[in-house]
Formats: structure tokens, sequence, C-alpha cells
């Protein structure tokens, strides 16, 4: 039997990757300490999908153990010598960064070291799979021409046609502090797969979403929606007139990119990880997808200051994915998925 390390197995991606590969005959092993609800206060609590886990996943062992303490994550590794890791933990948030500037740069950069010096002395074989995010291409994607249509923007230049490629530019943008971390993280997962030869991947995800998030204001944008029509509260719009462009990717399918790197792994990739363009939508059309579910119109109010550093229009190009894994494709439509965080906030909520 193969095991799997994941971290942040409490969170969305994590526990959709626990439960995924337990399917497929792994034994799980989960980091998480819950630090979401340090973060987030007590609606980014994700104890309810550990708890999931436990009850879902015959013999899943859940570690309460912070990512930052090296010396403990060098004990783990090197006790459970994993056959493959996942790593999602981090702080999320590109908000909630500016306040904690040592909380975020330790979480994203410096626990994503400690999870590559423990595989490097312990498991070099394994591959190493590290959930990245597109805020490492800072907000130059917004220096792209572009299109205003009625609910929504998209690139007016042909070249982006498809979305944003690997290639795109990290430097010289603005990012948010979250993004300067997990750029740190993002190349230091490339180097140790160029420099030691190990079979690691940075994945830079869009819009990561399904039923089992616990979305907040400050991050989780399609299940914070969702929940806010449900419960008739107002979703405030921070700028672009809510035109703002997201591709929206279903954790099912990213277990599945994993499965695929997993069976015939690369050393130092980077894959843009989203919907692509068949799964983007703006603010305003996810209000009018969850309103055709919920029955509810959705309440809001519009605050004409953008976020700092965000993209008024982002979605990727899966092309470079689909070259090299030919049999991965997106399986769940947007429409489908937002279908899925309507009927979970349906159950969790009474």
């Amino acid at each position: 039997m193969k095991t799997l390390l994941v971290t942040g197995s409490s969170g969305l991606v994590g526990s959709e990757v626990c439960l995924y590969f337990a399917q497929k005959g792994y034994k799980i092993h989960g980091v998480d300490n819950n630090q979401r609800a340090v973060f987030f206060g007590p609606a980014g609590d994700t104890r309810w999908n550990q708890q999931r886990l436990l009850h879902s996943i015959s013999g899943f062992r859940h570690h309460e153990v912070d990512v930052r303490n090296r010396s403990a994550i060098l004990d783990l590794v090197k006790t459970i010598r994993p056959d493959a890791i996942v790593h999602t933990a981090a702080q999320p948030s590109h908000d909630k960064a500016a306040q904690i500037p040592f909380d975020d740069f330790d979480t994203n950069a410096g626990g994503t070291l400690n999870m590559l010096e423990a595989a490097r002395q312990y498991c070099p074989e394994a591959p190493f799979i590290h959930m990245s995010t597109n805020k490492v291409y800072g907000d130059a994607p917004n220096r792209i021409a572009l299109t205003e249509m009625p609910t929504r923007w998209d690139y007016a230049d042909p070249t982006y046609a498809e979305g944003i490629p690997e290639t795109f530019s990290i430097d010289q943008s603005k990012h948010s502090l979250f993004g300067a971390s997990k750029v740190a993280a993002d190349v230091m997962v490339q180097e140790y797969g160029r420099y030691f030869n190990m079979p690691t991947c940075a994945l830079r995800g869009g819009c990561l979403t399904g039923p089992n998030h616990s979305g907040v204001e400050l991050h989780g944008f399609l299940s914070y929606l969702v929940k806010c029509n449900w419960e008739g509260k107002s979703y405030t719009i921070f700028g672009y007139k809510g035109k703002q462009v997201r591709d929206n990717i279903h954790s099912y399918d990213i277990a599945r990119f994993m499965e695929a790197f997993m069976a015939t792994p690369r050393a130092g990739e980077v894959y843009n990880l989203g919907g692509g363009k068949a799964n983007t939508c703006s603010i305003l059309e996810a209000f009018q997808i969850t309103e055709s579910f919920t029955g509810k119109a959705q309440v809001y109010s519009y605050i004409d200051q953008p976020r700092s550093g965000d993209h008024i229009c982002y979605y990727s190009d899966l092309r470079k994915m689909k070259a090299h894994y030919p049999g991965w494709d997106i399986s769940i439509s947007l429409t489908e998925t937002i279908r899925q965080i309507v009927e979970s906030w349906k159950k969790r909520m009474g």
C-alpha cells in the first residue's frame, strides 16, 4: 500500500486530495493545525473537515503539526517516508498577508522549504506537488489590453485568447506580500527539482473551488459568494464594476491532475492550474448562476476601489498541462461546481 502525505489536509484542496487517493488505495497522512481559524476567525475553522476525513477514510492519520515547525516536519517525514507529498498548507489571503507579514512568509516560504528539505533527506524519489498560485504573476496580467463587455472583461490581445501561459513574467509587478511569499515557495520547488533532480511541480492555481470550501470574504471567492446569497447577506464587490473574471477549477479535477503527475512525474515543472476559458465567470455572472439554483436575488454593495494587486481578468492557458498529460482535462463544469457549492451550504447551514 502506497502512502501519501498531505499538508493542509483539512482545507479545500487538501481534503479532496485525501479522499481521492484514499479511494485509490493509498494510506493517507494529513498534516493540519487549523491555522485557517487563526488567520480568519471562526468562519475559517476547518475542524469539521478534519472530522469528515476521520469518519470517511479508513486508517486516516491526522497530525497536528505546523509546517513552520522545522524539527517536527523533519521527524514526521522521516517516520512516514511517504511515496508522494502534496503540499497545500498556506496562508492563502493577499489582504491578510499585509497584516501578518512574518506569519505569512514563515508559513508560505519557510513551510515549503521545510517540506522540501524533509523530502530531500528522507524520500527524494517521492513526487512533490506544491499548490502555488497565479498571484506569482502579480498584477502584470492587468497590463494586457482588455475589452469591456456587458457583464465581464476579456483579453483584447489575441496572444492570450487561451489565457495566461506559464511563460508569462513573474517579475516587476505588484504581487501583494502573499504573492511574494508564494513566489519564494514556487521558485524553491522548481529549484529542488532542477538542482537536486527531484520530481517536483508547482501548480499555479486560479480560483480553486468546490463544495467543501470554508469560504470567507478574504479567501474563497465562489464559496463565500454562495454563502452570502444563501444567508441573504450583502456581498461586497471591490472595483472593476464586478466584471472581473476568474477561471474556476473543481478540487476533484485538481486531484485528478495530481494523480497524472504522480504516475509520470517531471523535475521542477510549473503548470497554470485553473478551469481554463470554458470555466470562467465574472462576479456578476456568478451572481446569476447562483441565483438560478437558490431562487434568491443576490444582495450586494459596490466599493469603487479594487483590492491592491487584484487581477481584472485572469484565466489559465491549459495547453501545457494537456500536452504533458493528454489523458487529463476539466471534467466538472462551472455550473455544476456552483450547484454543488449551493447544495453543500444548504446542508451545512440547515
